[in-house]
């Protein structure tokens, strides 16, 4: 399993696909790992390099102590693609991922070939930061089960659910394995998230996700989005919850495809 030492954190990373595409890259939501990232790992290496990697603080990567930020992300990340020595990259991610591509267009405009951002926001509203919190202090009183039982209900939708259970509550025990410290680090970071009024000065070209069910990161945060970035393209995916990656993984696929594509002029 490749680490590799950037920025003064090990990070945790995968690279598939041939080695003269064009790289993918696609930043994990905060409780996410690599191993989410499953339905989408054929389709989008198949012709591309794809690059998936946990950031400090997530799952395979070290989990230093001390406040995280945005910035922090963006610069790890861009130290792992120096590292891997890629120059430009397609950068896109989900929720906490697409916040942290956010922060990456924003400071290395040289490095972002486009930009690729679902289910994220740029700043937090009071309903938002209040669910955050009940996350928080499930993360605080070291409980897995209730941090689950507080998250997965606005992570996914009904139908989801409904026809998913198995797999929800096997990605449940999965978060015995959590670093709460680490969590509560990522956590922090994101209740300190406030970019909107830089969004402009973004000049890559971009795509904005996100699920019409959203009810984590309702839809309203992509049209701010969409509406501060110039020349961005809004796409409301219908019957999606938050995770629209593992709810809708062939539209995801396609509409990621499809945008790197088209720049390309294929």
């Amino acid at each position: 399993m490749p680490r590799i030492l950037v920025n003064g954190v090990e990070l945790y990373y995968e690279l598939l696909g041939p080695a003269d595409g064009e790289v993918i890259v696609l930043s994990n939501g905060v409780l996410m790992s690599t191993a989410s990232w499953g339905l989408q790992k054929a389709a989008l290496s198949r012709r591309h390099r794809l690059l998936l990697y946990d950031c400090r603080g997530m799952w395979q990567s070290q989990h230093p102590a001390g406040r995280y930020s945005m910035e922090q992300h963006a610069d790890d990340l861009a130290a792992l693609l120096t590292a891997l020595d890629i120059p430009q990259a397609h950068i896109g991610g989900i929720s906490y991922g697409g916040e942290v591509s956010l922060a990456f267009a924003l400071k290395y405009p040289h490095m972002t070939r486009s930009l690729m951002v679902s289910s994220s926001v740029s700043h937090s509203e009071p309903v938002l930061k209040g669910l955050i919190d009940a996350w928080i202090a499930a993360a605080r009183a070291r409980d897995p089960q209730l941090l689950f039982e507080v998250t997965y209900p606005l992570n996914f939708s009904s139908a989801y659910i409904d026809a998913n259970q198995a797999a929800v509550d096997l990605a449940g025990k999965r978060y015995a394995q959590l670093d709460m410290d680490g969590v509560l680090e990522l956590f922090d970071c994101f209740q300190r998230l406030d970019i909107t009024a830089e969004l402009h000065r973004i000049t890559a070209p971009t795509l904005v996700l996100v699920g019409e069910l959203d009810i984590l990161k309702p839809r309203m945060y992509s049209e701010i989005i969409a509406r501060e970035i110039p020349g961005a393209h809004l796409v409301v995916v219908p019957g999606s919850g938050h995770a629209l990656c593992l709810e809708k993984p062939v539209i995801f696929n396609t509409l990621v495809l499809g945008f790197v594509e088209q720049l390309n002029g294929r």
